[in-house]
């Protein structure tokens, strides 16, 4: 067994955890022109960016939760208990501050500068780079106990801050002196916020009012109150209309004009739990908002009468999911169930594919706000497309519901047995194979089928409309609808016939089963027994064909492999079991730190997905055994299992990772020119600066004009006057340019380019990276021009063109630009073959380069012709 602890799986990333009741941190990005907001998720912190609430960073984890979060331009703070971590580029830890003696609950990014504030009285003043205490104030928490804290805008090294004993005041961090003491407004001050106007501020206190007081005159201008307790966040905008924000413990959002002095518009349940921040984007119309609810939400303010819709959300489940199942055949959606009576999808690929299918609420309870938590669900997808695909029971309910996960609505069906008893409740649900009936059974040992397309009752199983004596825990179809398969508390599991619905046969278990699970392709049941144990049956043959024990605790979920090859169970000791059928033994185990509660294994077998006690996440592990080969072996009973580490949230391939505006240009990867000197490397030249150089002579024919181009007319705009009182035209005269000689000076013709005077210095410096550049810099056509120019008639020298075929020669020996080298040589011997055909040197040299240029080309044709061979293998060979 690896060090890990599990040879099977491991860990990948973890679904639907976006917030908690953290309030969040908004960044600007000046060269991205992006606006991001960063959210406290456990002991790390996820960066999204607003304009897709896509997620872009994760941070490395802390050692315990994060309490609160603050960000500047440069760095991202977060507190945990006693400990304060900068993180630079979203993720890595570069300093921490260490000197409070109380937790901390606020931070203040302030230049060069980092304000704190502990739930001890304690105030400290950080100088960021160095880490060191740059000030340290001590308030007594039974006279002001600082709960809010801001900085006044256009007040230098000014702090104004808010006690729950309802006063404020103003401090001078540089000087230590305490400038000014505000009486306030006898109620804790909770929230403190500047506005867009100089000197006004706005405070949000526990009774539920906003004052807007004018602090350099501390004069209050309006004041106003919300009903639904204490102020959680306060925000303005900045794009023009005058309006405040305010968030409530309930969940609900007021928006106050500020002109009018009344409340415009209000939200309710815009989160499911308290507001934990609310904040207005500078210069936008544009509100984000999080929640403990496990929400972020953007708003637009597009509305008539300056009201908000929702423009963007991510969320997962509020309370912990109870059940998940995999929806479809390739495995890229989970369907969960959560405490908070909500049926979500997500999406393995992307998180813009997650659904919310709603709410479970009753038909007979429609005022009631509590949603039914979701305690079993099976889904189907053959005739997804024509009617409801999903169906679930509910806790305490005996009517289940139906789903449409296409429309992402609940059904019109309410499933519930006519004449039922009075206090029974839905145990047990199963879909056919077929898609056209659901088999629910329930607590007083009913078994019902049902029609999904119409939600009809179509019969029941048992005599006296009974299956069992007792609760039904389990129910399974075949594949061809020929057997229904129930077990409950009885001891007992039944073979029914789908159809006649009569009693086949039964067997007797060594206990009363928890819950089953059918592999419908190889005919094996498995049951989860109350005494901790597992069997696996036969539905072929009506037997117990394998029997496992090993766990010690409650078995709460299990699930087959596609191939039914491996049962993987779950149970209350917080282990994580995988069984081999055909060998009948354990060969993986590994425990977690919270006990998983359900788990799905994907129609693919590539994901294994788990949820867990107190855990609002669903946890994804890889399965090694399709990444390479994977030795399993029996383990024996008294095996140790390690804990595995669950695993955590991963950035989306397809986004951007954000990082600091001055570290982002140095960290910017610089590849090398070439890997290795056995390599080939080829220039990252477009094709058209070379290989259209042997045909320049027909580009040139094709793009030659039709006819000449016309001369325009002699006569200009304004026709040239001589100066006097009467106005007379300019008779035409001989102009210089007709006068001068036409006949060009030698010395024109003999000067050499640059490119020349490169190659003859790099004969003596023995290095020709500087002329090769000035090649690759030239067109097509100057760089024919300049092969030209090296020959004795074209103002060259013999001399050059040596020098030349030692240029490519050198380009050929490094194994660099090498399709740059063919297409300069071949330019090359098209011009100057005939004249080098007479110098013995320049043959000698030709000979010579020659030979290297076919040691190279033997080596790459072995090269190509062994991968042209494996992949011919690979094509044809039966594997």
């Amino acid at each position: 067994m690896p060090a890990g602890g599990s040879s099977l799986f491991s860990g990948f990333r973890v679904l639907g955890l976006y917030s908690n009741h953290v309030p969040h941190a908004l960044r600007y990005h000046l060269k991205h022109r992006e606006s991001y907001v960063v959210t406290a998720v456990g002991r790390s912190f996820h960066t999204f960016n607003v304009n897709r609430l896509g997620i872009v960073a994760v941070s490395n984890s802390l050692p315990d939760e994060i309490t609160c979060l603050a960000a500047d331009r440069m760095l991202v703070f977060a507190a945990t208990g006693r400990l304060i971590s900068a993180f630079a580029r979203n993720k890595e830890v570069v300093m921490h501050y260490n000197g409070h003696e109380q937790e901390v609950r606020l931070l203040l990014p302030l230049g060069d500068q980092l304000i704190s504030a502990d739930s001890g009285g304690d105030v400290i003043v950080w100088d960021v780079q160095s880490g060191e205490v740059y000030l340290r104030l001590h308030f007594d928490p039974s006279t002001f106990d600082v709960l809010a804290m801001m900085h006044p805008s256009t007040y230098l090294n000014k702090v104004l801050l808010g006690s729950s004993q309802g006063a404020l005041q103003l401090w001078n961090i540089k000087t230590s002196k305490l400038l000014f003491t505000f009486a306030g407004w006898s109620a804790g001050v909770t929230v403190l916020q500047q506005s867009p106007a100089v000197d006004v501020v706005g405070v949000g206190t526990a009774t539920g009012r906003i004052i807007i007081h004018n602090i350099r005159l501390d004069e209050t201008l309006m004041s106003f109150t919300q009903d639904w307790g204490p102020i959680t966040s306060l925000s303005f905008r900045t794009d023009g209309p005058p309006i405040v924000a305010s968030g409530s413990p309930q969940g609900h959002i007021a928006f106050w004009d500020l002109e009018r002095h009344q409340l415009v518009t209000q939200h309710r349940h815009a989160h499911r739990t308290s507001i934990a921040g609310a904040t207005f984007l500078q210069g936008e119309p544009i509100l984000v908002t999080n929640g403990a609810d496990n929400a972020i939400k953007v708003w637009i303010f597009d509305q008539e009468g300056g009201g908000a819709r929702l423009l963007r959300i991510r969320q997962g489940h509020s309370a912990p999911p109870t059940t998940i199942h995999h929806h479809g055949n390739d495995g890229k959606n989970i369907l969960s169930a959560g405490q908070d009576g909500t049926l979500q999808s997500f999406s393995t690929v992307h998180e813009r594919f997650n659904k919310n299918l709603g709410h479970g609420k009753s038909p007979y309870r429609k005022r009631s706000l509590k949603a039914d938590t979701v305690l079993f669900l099976f889904t189907a997808v053959t005739r997804q497309s024509d009617w409801d695909g999903i169906v679930a029971c509910h806790r305490d309910r005996l009517a289940t519901t139906t789903w449409n996960y296409q429309r992402c609505t609940m059904g019109a069906h309410h499933l519930q047995p006519p004449g039922s008893r009075r206090g029974a409740i839905a145990t047990a649900v199963d879909i056919t194979s077929c898609g056209n009936f659901v088999v629910i059974g329930s607590s007083c040992g009913r078994v019902d089928v049902y029609n999904l397309q119409s939600g009809l009752h179509r019969g029941c199983y048992g005599d006296d409309e009974k299956a069992h004596n007792g609760v039904v825990r389990g129910i399974a179809t075949d594949t061809l609808n020929q057997l229904t398969l129930t077990t409950g508390s009885d001891w007992l599991l039944k073979f029914w016939r789908f159809k006649s619905k009569k009693l086949e046969e039964e067997m007797k278990l060594n206990a009363a089963p928890a819950s089953m699970k059918l592999h419908r392709e190889s005919g094996m049941l498995a049951l989860a027994l109350d005494d901790f144990t597992l069997v696996v049956v036969d539905i072929e043959t009506r037997r117990v064909v394998r029997k496992f024990a090993g766990h010690h605790g409650n078995i709460n979920d299990m699930t087959f492999s596609p191939d039914g090859r491996w049962l993987v169970t779950v149970a209350m000791d917080c282990t994580i079991r995988v069984w081999d059928l055909p060998s009948g033994s354990l060969v993986d185990c590994f425990l977690v730190a919270t006990a998983p509660v359900s788990v799905s294994l994907s129609p693919t077998g590539d994901f294994l997905a788990t949820t867990h006690v107190d855990s609002l996440g669903l946890y994804l592990w890889t399965n090694k055994s399709l990444c390479g080969p994977v030795g399993l072996r029996p383990l024996p009973a008294d095996y140790q299992p390690v804990v595995e580490t669950l695993p955590g949230v991963t950035v989306e391939e397809t986004e951007q990772e954000v990082n600091s505006e001055e570290e982002e240009e140095e960290d910017v990867y610089q590849s090398a020119e070439q890997l290795g000197a056995e390599l080939v490397t080829l220039s990252l030249l477009p094709e058209s600066r070379w290989k259209s150089l042997l045909h320049l002579d027909e580009i040139k024919k094709r793009n030659k004009p039709v006819a000449a181009p016309a001369a325009p007319a002699a006569a200009p705009f304004f026709l040239p006057t001589v100066p006097g009182l009467t106005p007379r035209f300019a008779t035409q005269t001989q102009t210089e340019h007709e006068t001068q000689s036409k006949v060009l000076n030698w010395g024109v013709l003999s000067q050499r380019s640059e490119f020349i005077c490169t190659l003859e210095s790099a004969l003596t410096t023995g290095s020709f990276d500087q002329p090769l550049r000035l090649l690759k810099d030239c067109g097509p056509a100057a760089l024919s021009v300049e092969l030209n120019s090296l020959a004795p008639e074209g103002g060259g020298a013999r001399e050059l063109l040596l020098v030349f075929i030692q240029m490519i020669d050198s380009m050929l020996a490094s194994g660099r630009d090498f399709d740059l080298a063919h297409a300069y040589l071949a330019l090359f011997l098209k011009l100057h073959l005939r004249s080098l055909s007479q110098d013995a040197t320049a043959m000698e040299a030709l000979n010579h380069l020659l030979s290297r240029l076919e040691k190279g080309w033997a080596e790459l044709q072995a090269s190509f012709d062994q991968s042209l061979c494996l992949l011919s293998y690979a094509k044809s060979a039966l594997l």
